[in-house]
């Protein structure tokens, strides 16, 4: 394959070339590279979220390996931060180092994905354990933050442990004056096993306002959450700010980012962090789809 816009085919073999002869240059890439405030002017954040290939989730319409191929995930996320008012990344050490080796998180934040132990499709799917990093590393590594899963399913015994570690994550951060972005969705099981996201606003609210109260401090807490039909209500359960996350939204993405438009109304909305709607976009280009969420964000 021909190098296409964003990634440079010798940009990506520089890759491979120091996970075989240098790798320590990885982790000093990221730790070296030129911080930011978390927040700017306006305080809002776009931030693009890549941590899905951490736990298996690669598919995006009817590709079931869409996300597979490592050299178009990076080329597309360079691409996306070639846009000024993206103002970081979401993802795993191995997708945050590659960035950071290529240059692409000067000046950009740096959010480092936790618990991606839930694999998706498999039957343990809701005991989100840590598997990437930890809060110690988050903090050694010099991110700006780092960010957890939590599923909510009443009848899933394994959601116990997962609330207490998020806790646990959410104070070691706080203590830390680090950002914690959390991610709590209302889920439900069906009737073969399989995890299923409970889309109802009273579940979402009731998950928001769990989330909101853990750890001994919610001081540097931040929320992860989708955008529904009433923003409104579903915010107006925490203070802690919110970002909406895009998932995969196909034919449906103008919908998706007219629903984001009129979220950010909300005072306590405070930005997006999609990873597909953009990355991935129907029929829009990445710098297309990038820029229609910035203009949102950053107007």
């Amino acid at each position: 394959m021909t190098s296409e816009p964003g990634l440079s085919r010798a940009d990506y073999d520089r890759i491979l070339q120091a996970r075989l002869r240098e790798p320590v240059s990885l982790r000093r890439a990221l730790a070296g590279r030129r911080r930011r405030a978390l927040l700017g002017d306006d305080a809002n954040l776009l931030l693009l979220a890549a941590d899905h290939t951490a736990r298996g989730m690669l598919a995006v319409g009817s590709d079931p390996l869409a996300v597979a191929d490592r050299y178009e995930l990076l080329r597309r996320l360079v691409l996306g931060l070639e846009d000024p008012r993206v103002d970081g990344v979401l993802a795993s050490a191995d997708i945050l180092e590659e960035l950071a080796l290529l240059g692409a998180l000067e000046g950009r934040l740096a959010i480092g994905t936790m618990n991606r132990g839930g694999i998706i499709g498999a039957s343990w799917e809701l005991d989100d354990r840590m598997t990437a990093y930890d809060p110690a590393h988050v903090i050694s590594a010099g991110l700006d933050g780092g960010k957890t899963l939590l599923r909510i399913d009443h009848g899933d015994a394994a959601v116990a442990r997962t609330l207490e570690m998020v806790a646990q994550a959410t104070t070691t951060l706080a203590d830390a004056g680090v950002m914690h972005l959390i991610e709590p969705l209302p889920y439900r099981k069906r009737e073969d096993g399989r995890a299923l996201l409970d889309t109802s606003e009273e579940a979402l609210v009731k998950v928001v306002a769990i989330a909101s109260g853990l750890g001994s401090s919610s001081a540097f807490s931040w929320l992860k959450i989708p955008a529904t039909a009433n923003p409104a209500l579903v915010a107006s359960a925490t203070t802690c700010p919110i970002l909406l996350l895009g998932g995969d939204p196909g034919q449906e993405w103008r919908a998706v980012f007219d629903r984001w438009e009129r979220a950010l109304a909300v005072p306590n909305i405070r930005g997006l962090v999609p990873g597909r709607a953009l990355l991935y976009p129907h029929e829009l280009t990445v710098p297309e789809a990038v820029g229609r969420a910035a203009a949102i964000v950053h107007p």
